[in-house]
């Protein structure tokens, strides 16, 4: 049984509690972060404690401890529950107080919660045969590019992608990309560029993103971050999607049609490796 954190106490996860009237779980008034572990080790840690320093400052929500405090908890987590890969997830909430859309007082104390899920990152089947992916229209709030709990319509999409036999779906809006459902997305047209949507409300700023970007950069690739359309999308040489859970993963078809000759190409192959191995090597 897996040791989880709830408001300062660590315990079996069958013993976790909070309460009914948490913000959490009455207005989804939360926000979280997933940082994956690598070999028993945390990757990006500070990029991810910076963005949800961002999340809980535009939603005016008090930070739960200091980043050598979370680093702490993460840590003791990975090594109670003898985490070698996987991800460690967080979640602050506003806290509990009575119903009520206004905001609580000032000095309520916001809830922290963490616990550990066990996956394989880097041997993932669809690194090798790629995924499939269908287009759904983007109907999120306008505010994606803060790192809420609110995760209905995504769950939706992803279910209606599994429904139509794909394994994910790409969110568009007035003809372009936004981003998938839990990850952001890229295309890589004939002339070998690298595309992906810039960052903007209407997208999760990425920390995956942020590394693979740079990495890259690094590699001499060239780079465009502009909106793509699904139709550019679909006459791609390839496409691609990254995520903390994902790495980077090739998509092979969209909306059934094949995309370049219909397997993982050679810039999600490439980035894929330098990215892992980056992480690999930068982990705490």
């Amino acid at each position: 049984m897996r040791t989880v954190y709830v408001n300062g106490v660590f315990c079996p996860e069958d013993q976790g509690r909070v309460s009914i009237f948490d913000r959490g779980f009455l207005f989804a008034d939360a926000v979280y972060e997933v940082v994956s572990v690598l070999d028993g080790r945390l990757v990006d840690f500070s990029g991810h404690m910076a963005r949800l320093r961002r999340s809980l400052g535009e939603l005016a929500m008090p930070q739960p401890a200091g980043e050598a405090e979370l680093l702490a908890i993460h840590r003791e987590l990975v090594a109670r529950n003898g985490l070698v890969e996987g991800a460690v997830y967080m979640q602050v909430t506003r806290g509990a107080a009575d119903r009520d859309f206004l905001f609580p007082p000032e000095d309520t104390r916001p809830s922290l919660v963490l616990f550990t899920q066990a996956s394989s990152l880097v041997e993932k089947p669809a690194a090798t045969s790629g995924l499939r992916v269908v287009t759904l229209p983007d109907l999120r709030w306008q505010r994606c590019d803060i790192k809420t709990v609110q995760l209905l319509y995504p769950s939706m999409a992803k279910t209606e992608a599994k429904r139509r036999g794909a394994d994910d779906a790409w969110l568009v809006k007035d003809g372009f990309v936004t981003e998938g459902s839990s990850n952001n997305a890229y295309i890589v047209p004939g002339d070998g560029t690298l595309v992906t949507r810039p960052l903007s409300p209407a997208i999760l700023p990425g920390i995956t993103r942020t590394a693979v970007l740079r990495l890259a950069g690094v590699a001499g690739m060239a780079i465009d971050e502009r909106p793509f359309s699904v139709e550019e999308a679909l006459s791609a040489r390839e496409a691609f999607i990254t995520s903390a859970s994902s790495f980077v993963l090739p998509v092979v078809e969209i909306d059934g049609q094949r995309i370049g000759d219909g397997t993982p190409g050679e810039t999600a192959r490439l980035l894929r490796a330098i990215y892992i191995e980056e992480a690999r090597k930068s982990a705490i």
